[in-house]
């Protein structure tokens, strides 16, 4: 699979880490940037990753920060990307289930970096569950809507 990732300063080491997790795995990873620990402005590399799933580019996208909310404040701004801030296994497994989420964001101060890495694998193997999940997907982005 074709893997976004992209972090700022705060979430640079888990973006590493989880790009390394992901090469390791097979995957095609295209790093979006920051490139160091040094202070950047995370909404450029975050709507870089952002909009590559978007165009369909890339499969999916894993965004991170200090918390991972303005991470997924600025992915869920592009019409039909679905980021899901993610905290635990169970949130990882749900956005996928049941939200079809192409992006998370995760907080690199928030979780442990074994989790990350776990939230990482659960949400890339969790398939969507469709049926009444789907109808509401559609509801997001509906047909000829802005």
């Amino acid at each position: 699979m074709r893997i976004a990732v992209a972090s700022d300063h705060a979430g640079y080491r888990y973006k590493e880490a989880i790009r390394r997790h992901l090469e390791a795995g097979g995957h095609d990873v295209v790093d979006l940037g920051t490139d160091s620990t040094l202070v950047a402005d995370y909404p450029p590399f975050i709507r870089s990753a952002a909009e590559a799933v978007a165009r369909g580019e890339c499969e999916r996208a894993v965004v991170l920060g200090g918390s991972g909310n303005g991470e997924a404040i600025v992915a869920n701004r592009l019409r039909g990307i679905r980021c899901a801030l993610c905290w635990s296994i169970e949130s990882a497994e749900l956005a996928r289930r049941h939200n079809d989420a192409n992006v998370i964001a995760i907080g690199e101060r928030m979780v442990s970096e074994e989790l990350a890495l776990a939230i990482v694998d659960t949400w890339l193997a969790t398939p969507f569950d469709g049926g009444r999940h789907a109808r509401r997907i559609a509801q997001i982005d509906p047909a000829g809507g802005g």
